[in-house]
Protein backbone atom coordinates (compact mmCIF):
# COMPACT_ATOMS: atom_id res chain seq x y z
CA UNK A 1 0.00 0.00 0.00
CA UNK A 2 1.27 3.65 -1.36
CA UNK A 3 1.76 5.80 1.92
CA UNK A 4 1.61 8.77 -0.33
CA UNK A 5 -1.51 11.06 0.91
CA UNK A 6 -2.38 11.86 -2.48
CA UNK A 7 -2.12 8.87 -5.46
CA UNK A 8 -2.19 10.14 -9.10
CA UNK A 9 -2.93 7.88 -11.95
CA UNK A 10 -3.28 8.11 -15.42
CA UNK A 11 -5.70 6.64 -17.73
CA UNK A 12 -5.95 7.67 -21.27
CA UNK A 13 -7.14 11.14 -21.24
CA UNK A 14 -8.39 10.82 -17.93
CA UNK A 15 -6.75 11.58 -14.57
CA UNK A 16 -7.51 9.52 -11.50
CA UNK A 17 -6.60 11.27 -8.42
CA UNK A 18 -7.52 9.44 -4.97
CA UNK A 19 -7.02 11.31 -1.73
CA UNK A 20 -5.54 7.87 0.55
CA UNK A 21 -5.77 9.48 3.99
CA UNK A 22 -7.70 6.43 5.85
CA UNK A 23 -9.76 5.87 7.74
CA UNK A 24 -11.12 9.01 6.96
CA UNK A 25 -9.34 10.95 4.11
CA UNK A 26 -9.38 14.20 6.51
CA UNK A 27 -7.47 17.05 4.38
CA UNK A 28 -4.69 19.04 5.91
CA UNK A 29 -2.75 21.65 4.97
CA UNK A 30 -0.34 19.41 3.18
CA UNK A 31 -2.92 17.37 1.75
CA UNK A 32 -4.48 20.67 0.23
CA UNK A 33 -1.18 21.18 -1.42
CA UNK A 34 -0.95 17.60 -2.52
CA UNK A 35 -4.33 17.81 -4.05
CA UNK A 36 -3.26 21.01 -5.89
CA UNK A 37 -0.66 19.32 -7.39
CA UNK A 38 -2.60 16.84 -8.76
CA UNK A 39 -5.12 19.27 -9.98
CA UNK A 40 -2.30 21.29 -11.67
CA UNK A 41 -0.78 18.38 -12.92
CA UNK A 42 -4.09 17.99 -14.86
CA UNK A 43 -4.30 21.18 -15.88
CA UNK A 44 -0.89 21.73 -17.40
CA UNK A 45 -0.35 17.97 -19.34
CA UNK A 46 -1.74 18.43 -23.28
CA UNK A 47 -2.65 14.55 -22.73
CA UNK A 48 -5.26 14.89 -20.26
CA UNK A 49 -8.61 16.09 -20.62
CA UNK A 50 -10.63 15.12 -17.76
CA UNK A 51 -10.16 14.34 -13.89
CA UNK A 52 -11.41 12.06 -11.25
CA UNK A 53 -11.79 12.38 -7.63
CA UNK A 54 -12.26 9.97 -5.10
CA UNK A 55 -11.98 8.69 -1.69
CA UNK A 56 -9.50 5.76 -0.61
CA UNK A 57 -11.28 2.76 1.04
CA UNK A 58 -15.32 1.99 0.43
CA UNK A 59 -16.96 3.85 3.24
CA UNK A 60 -15.55 7.30 3.19
CA UNK A 61 -15.00 9.87 0.51
CA UNK A 62 -13.47 12.45 2.71
CA UNK A 63 -14.62 13.37 6.20
CA UNK A 64 -13.52 16.95 5.34
CA UNK A 65 -10.97 19.42 7.56
CA UNK A 66 -8.31 17.91 10.05
CA UNK A 67 -9.65 19.26 12.56
CA UNK A 68 -7.04 17.80 15.09
CA UNK A 69 -4.33 19.48 13.26
CA UNK A 70 -6.48 22.65 13.75
CA UNK A 71 -6.40 21.75 17.48
CA UNK A 72 -2.99 20.83 18.02
CA UNK A 73 -1.53 23.91 16.11
CA UNK A 74 -4.18 26.04 16.76
CA UNK A 75 -5.84 27.76 13.91
CA UNK A 76 -4.28 30.91 12.38
CA UNK A 77 -5.66 32.36 9.21
CA UNK A 78 -2.79 33.77 7.65
CA UNK A 79 -0.99 30.22 7.86
CA UNK A 80 -4.20 29.34 5.07
CA UNK A 81 -2.72 31.78 2.42
CA UNK A 82 1.03 30.73 2.78
CA UNK A 83 2.16 29.26 -0.22
CA UNK A 84 4.54 26.77 1.16
CA UNK A 85 2.68 25.81 4.42
CA UNK A 86 -0.85 26.74 4.53
CA UNK A 87 -3.40 25.58 1.73
CA UNK A 88 -1.77 26.35 -1.05
CA UNK A 89 -2.80 28.02 -4.57
CA UNK A 90 -5.65 26.09 -4.76
CA UNK A 91 -7.00 26.93 -1.65
CA UNK A 92 -8.24 24.12 0.68
CA UNK A 93 -8.74 20.67 -0.83
CA UNK A 94 -6.44 22.32 -3.46
CA UNK A 95 -9.63 23.10 -6.00
CA UNK A 96 -12.11 25.34 -4.13
CA UNK A 97 -10.10 28.08 -5.31
CA UNK A 98 -8.46 26.80 -7.95
CA UNK A 99 -9.89 29.31 -10.73
CA UNK A 100 -7.45 28.72 -13.05
CA UNK A 101 -8.62 25.01 -13.27
CA UNK A 102 -10.12 24.27 -16.92
CA UNK A 103 -10.15 21.08 -17.24
CA UNK A 104 -13.45 19.20 -15.76
CA UNK A 105 -13.58 17.43 -12.47
CA UNK A 106 -15.89 14.40 -12.23
CA UNK A 107 -16.02 13.19 -8.44
CA UNK A 108 -16.86 9.81 -7.13
CA UNK A 109 -18.36 9.80 -4.27
CA UNK A 110 -17.79 6.32 -2.64
CA UNK A 111 -19.03 6.87 0.49
CA UNK A 112 -19.83 9.54 3.84
CA UNK A 113 -18.81 13.63 2.48
CA UNK A 114 -18.61 15.61 4.97
CA UNK A 115 -18.10 18.91 6.06
CA UNK A 116 -14.82 19.91 3.97
CA UNK A 117 -14.83 17.14 1.75
CA UNK A 118 -18.70 18.07 0.46
CA UNK A 119 -16.66 21.14 -0.58
CA UNK A 120 -13.78 18.99 -2.77
CA UNK A 121 -17.06 17.33 -3.72
CA UNK A 122 -18.83 20.34 -4.47
CA UNK A 123 -16.44 22.74 -6.39
CA UNK A 124 -15.84 19.27 -9.12
CA UNK A 125 -17.64 19.77 -12.28
CA UNK A 126 -19.80 16.31 -12.28
CA UNK A 127 -20.73 14.34 -9.10
CA UNK A 128 -21.87 10.78 -8.74
CA UNK A 129 -22.60 9.12 -5.80
CA UNK A 130 -22.81 5.36 -4.51
CA UNK A 131 -25.88 4.66 -3.10
CA UNK A 132 -24.30 3.96 0.51
CA UNK A 133 -22.84 7.57 0.75
CA UNK A 134 -24.13 10.68 2.38
CA UNK A 135 -23.52 14.38 2.56
CA UNK A 136 -23.23 16.50 6.12
CA UNK A 137 -22.72 19.94 6.83
CA UNK A 138 -21.83 19.62 10.56
CA UNK A 139 -19.95 22.83 11.13
CA UNK A 140 -22.73 24.79 12.61
CA UNK A 141 -22.97 22.08 15.15
CA UNK A 142 -19.06 23.01 15.36
CA UNK A 143 -19.24 27.01 15.94
CA UNK A 144 -18.07 27.47 12.66
CA UNK A 145 -19.17 28.02 9.17
CA UNK A 146 -18.76 25.97 6.25
CA UNK A 147 -17.03 28.67 4.45
CA UNK A 148 -14.43 26.93 2.11
CA UNK A 149 -17.34 26.56 -0.44
CA UNK A 150 -20.30 25.31 0.85
CA UNK A 151 -22.08 28.50 1.65
CA UNK A 152 -20.61 29.93 -1.98
CA UNK A 153 -21.61 27.23 -3.49
CA UNK A 154 -24.71 24.98 -2.49
CA UNK A 155 -27.37 28.11 -3.09
CA UNK A 156 -26.59 28.43 -6.57
CA UNK A 157 -26.50 24.70 -6.98
CA UNK A 158 -29.95 23.53 -5.48
CA UNK A 159 -33.03 25.25 -4.15
CA UNK A 160 -31.97 28.32 -2.27
CA UNK A 161 -34.19 27.37 0.43
CA UNK A 162 -33.38 23.63 0.96
CA UNK A 163 -29.08 24.87 0.79
CA UNK A 164 -30.23 26.81 3.68
CA UNK A 165 -31.70 24.48 6.01
CA UNK A 166 -28.96 22.14 5.02
CA UNK A 167 -26.50 24.39 6.34
CA UNK A 168 -28.63 25.05 9.26
CA UNK A 169 -29.24 21.73 10.04
CA UNK A 170 -26.34 19.85 9.66
CA UNK A 171 -28.39 17.09 8.87
CA UNK A 172 -27.83 13.52 6.38
CA UNK A 173 -28.35 14.38 2.84
CA UNK A 174 -29.06 10.92 0.98
CA UNK A 175 -28.62 10.38 -2.27
CA UNK A 176 -32.28 9.46 -3.19
CA UNK A 177 -32.51 13.53 -2.16
CA UNK A 178 -29.27 14.74 -3.82
CA UNK A 179 -30.31 13.27 -7.04
CA UNK A 180 -33.88 14.78 -6.80
CA UNK A 181 -32.00 18.42 -6.31
CA UNK A 182 -29.70 17.45 -9.79
CA UNK A 183 -26.36 17.77 -7.01
CA UNK A 184 -25.18 14.56 -8.27
CA UNK A 185 -25.84 13.37 -11.68
CA UNK A 186 -26.04 9.48 -11.16
CA UNK A 187 -26.51 7.57 -8.37
CA UNK A 188 -24.51 3.88 -8.78
CA UNK A 189 -24.01 0.63 -6.39
CA UNK A 190 -20.82 0.67 -4.38
CA UNK A 191 -19.66 -1.66 -7.18
CA UNK A 192 -20.53 -0.08 -10.01
CA UNK A 193 -19.93 2.85 -9.17
CA UNK A 194 -15.58 3.38 -10.79
CA UNK A 195 -17.56 1.97 -13.78
CA UNK A 196 -19.84 4.78 -14.51
CA UNK A 197 -17.56 7.27 -13.36
CA UNK A 198 -15.18 6.02 -15.99
CA UNK A 199 -17.83 5.53 -18.41
CA UNK A 200 -18.62 9.51 -17.68
CA UNK A 201 -15.23 10.81 -17.43
CA UNK A 202 -14.39 8.91 -20.64
CA UNK A 203 -17.86 10.14 -22.56
CA UNK A 204 -16.79 13.45 -21.56
CA UNK A 205 -13.01 13.36 -22.96
CA UNK A 206 -14.29 12.33 -26.20
CA UNK A 207 -15.07 16.57 -26.60
CA UNK A 208 -12.82 19.03 -27.72
CA UNK A 209 -9.94 19.52 -25.27
CA UNK A 210 -10.53 23.23 -26.14
CA UNK A 211 -14.20 23.35 -25.97
CA UNK A 212 -14.16 21.65 -22.51
CA UNK A 213 -12.06 24.35 -20.99
CA UNK A 214 -14.06 27.15 -22.91
CA UNK A 215 -17.31 25.35 -21.14
CA UNK A 216 -15.70 25.51 -17.96
CA UNK A 217 -14.32 28.99 -18.19
CA UNK A 218 -17.17 30.49 -19.73
CA UNK A 219 -19.94 29.17 -16.45
CA UNK A 220 -17.69 29.90 -14.08
CA UNK A 221 -17.31 33.44 -15.40
CA UNK A 222 -20.52 34.01 -16.21
CA UNK A 223 -21.91 32.19 -13.11
CA UNK A 224 -23.23 35.57 -11.64
CA UNK A 225 -24.08 37.96 -14.40
CA UNK A 226 -27.21 39.34 -15.61
CA UNK A 227 -28.59 37.08 -18.86
CA UNK A 228 -27.98 40.09 -21.20
CA UNK A 229 -24.21 40.52 -19.73
CA UNK A 230 -23.69 36.82 -19.80
CA UNK A 231 -24.58 36.65 -23.48
CA UNK A 232 -22.36 39.50 -24.42
CA UNK A 233 -19.24 39.06 -22.35
CA UNK A 234 -18.54 35.76 -25.64
CA UNK A 235 -18.77 38.29 -28.13
CA UNK A 236 -15.42 39.84 -30.22
CA UNK A 237 -13.87 42.37 -28.21
CA UNK A 238 -13.84 40.78 -24.20
CA UNK A 239 -10.34 39.20 -23.47
CA UNK A 240 -11.13 37.83 -20.57
CA UNK A 241 -12.24 33.99 -21.39
CA UNK A 242 -8.56 33.27 -23.51
CA UNK A 243 -9.87 29.82 -23.38
CA UNK A 244 -12.89 30.38 -25.19
CA UNK A 245 -11.10 32.75 -27.63
CA UNK A 246 -8.47 30.10 -28.16
CA UNK A 247 -11.13 27.50 -29.20
CA UNK A 248 -12.88 29.95 -31.45
CA UNK A 249 -9.40 30.51 -33.64
CA UNK A 250 -8.22 27.05 -33.28
CA UNK A 251 -7.89 24.12 -36.16
CA UNK A 252 -10.32 22.14 -33.85
CA UNK A 253 -13.44 24.01 -33.97
CA UNK A 254 -13.30 23.81 -37.86
CA UNK A 255 -12.43 19.88 -37.73
CA UNK A 256 -15.44 19.56 -35.41
CA UNK A 257 -17.80 21.18 -38.17
CA UNK A 258 -16.22 19.13 -40.68
CA UNK A 259 -16.18 15.51 -38.95
CA UNK A 260 -19.85 16.12 -38.69
CA UNK A 261 -20.51 16.63 -42.29
CA UNK A 262 -18.71 13.56 -43.36
CA UNK A 263 -19.76 11.79 -40.83
CA UNK A 264 -16.49 10.52 -39.28
CA UNK A 265 -15.28 10.84 -35.69
CA UNK A 266 -13.02 14.45 -35.21
CA UNK A 267 -9.30 14.19 -34.90
CA UNK A 268 -8.53 16.79 -32.57
CA UNK A 269 -5.35 18.43 -32.18
CA UNK A 270 -5.30 21.48 -29.94
CA UNK A 271 -5.07 20.89 -26.21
Amino acid sequence: MTNEIVIVEPRGAVLEITLNRPPANAINRATSRALYAAFKRLQDDPALSVGIVRGAGERIFSAGWDLKEVADAGYDPALELDAEHGNGPGGFAGNTEYWGLTKPLVAAINGAAVGGGFELALACDVMVMSSNAFFALPEMQRGLLADAGAIQRLPRRIPYNVAVEFLLSGRRMEPDEALRWGLVSEVASPDRLMEVVRATADSIAQGAPLALQALKEVLLHIESMPLPEAMNTIKPGHDNLPAYRRMMASEDMVEGITAFAEKRIPVWKAC
